[in-house]
């Protein structure tokens, strides 16, 4: 699928976790992680059933010892998307997770150890037909590298990360995708450039403890945007402090803004004005809330006015703008009918739901 911009899309290999496709032609893909703790089985799976209920296409979980390992086969039985472990520091929690029948792991160079145990990683990997993500970031990068710049530059971060894949290359593994992520979106940005002129591996992007829901959205989306508009970029996770329920919501509305992917309802509202005399934020809250299971691509508008309302959202599917006690419903921009204030969440739902059965 086609984007707004006038760079075409990089070119790269493609890995496979589970069901998942990343890079080549495959659309980019929305993953995201938990926040539960991962021995605690009931309430991980609960958390990636939510996540999937979004569009979640992978998920990672957070393996800090062999009590989370256990929990892993369990976990996998329960749920229907890729599951990824995330690792640090030690390398037997890798091949133990991939034994568990995790689709992928991710590893950090700077603090899984060295060769001897990437191989151990590897071999692992090789012998259940899982990916691996070679995840470098600003805050573990190897001592030497880092001793060289100075600093976690973009330079540094690059490096790393192409020092890994000479290693896979070395140990005969291709099943596998990179990222190089920093905390703000300059570094994230040219560590990305750097990484996609020097290799043809698919790229995971994304930017580190970006923050909470309005500066990790904000931040992630500049990052985020600036290099899908280039062409960058096969899987990708907005980080938020929070539910990360949110994190696919909001992932999902930045390739459909992008032009890159149309899952689910593109919401268009007004910011509202002295002329508005219904309660818009609360409406448009109560609407998403009710459609939030809906995955037919769709447009929907809400907006606060009657009198700028239907040429503004001209092209939705359906919409509704207010008036005194009362919205207009308007369909393509063409005014259908009034519907009061009182009944208005219940029937424009209902006329929604009736046009994504017709479109799917």
């Amino acid at each position: 699928m086609g984007s707004l911009f006038p760079l075409p899309r990089r070119k790269s290999r493609t890995a496979k976790a589970g069901n998942l496709i990343m890079g080549g032609e495959a659309p980019v893909s929305v993953q995201s992680m938990t926040n539960t703790d991962t021995r605690d089985v009931a309430a991980t799976v609960r958390q990636i059933h939510n996540l999937e209920k979004a569009g979640c296409e992978l998920v990672r979980v957070a393996v800090p010892d062999m009590q989370a390992v256990e929990a892993l086969a369990r976990i996998k039985e329960e749920i229907s998307i890729p599951l990824a472990a995330d690792i640090h520091f030690d390398y037997r929690l890798a091949v133990e997770a991939l034994r568990a029948g995790c689709d992928k792991v991710r590893i950090n160079p700077g603090n899984i150890g060295g060769r001897e145990k990437v191989e151990k990683v590897v071999e692992a990997a090789k012998l259940t037909g899982a990916a691996i993500r070679i995840g470098v970031n600003s805050g573990s990068l190897e001592p030497e590298i880092l001793n060289k710049y100075g600093r976690p530059s973009s330079e540094a971060l690059s490096e790393s990360a192409l020092k890994n894949i000479r290693m896979m290359e070395e140990l005969g593994f291709d099943n596998f995708v990179v990222s190089v992520k920093a905390s703000d979106v300059e570094r994230t940005v040219n560590s990305y450039r750097i990484l996609a002129r020097e290799c043809d591996y698919p790229l995971h992007i994304g930017v580190t403890e970006a923050g909470d829901e309005v500066g990790g959205l904000i931040k992630s989306s500049a990052a985020l945007g600036i290099l899908l508009g280039e062409g960058i970029g096969d899987t990708i996770r907005i980080s938020l402090t929070g539910n990360p329920v949110k994190e696919v919501e909001a992932g999902f509305i930045l390739l459909r803004a992008l032009k890159l992917r149309y899952i689910g309802i593109e919401y268009i509202s007004c910011p509202t004005c002295g002329r508005t005399e219904v309660d818009v934020e609360a409406v448009l809250k109560k609407i998403k809330k009710k459609l939030s299971d809906i995955k037919v691509p769709l447009s929907v508008a809400v907006m606060g006015c009657a009198v700028n309302g239907p040429g503004e959202a001209q092209e939705a599917d359906a919409g509704i703008a207010g008036g005194k006690g009362e919205f207009l419903l308007f369909m393509k921009g063409k005014p259908v009918r009034k519907i009061s204030e009182d009944i208005v969440v219940e029937e424009f739902v209902k006329i929604v739901r009736e046009i994504a059965v017709g479109k799917s």
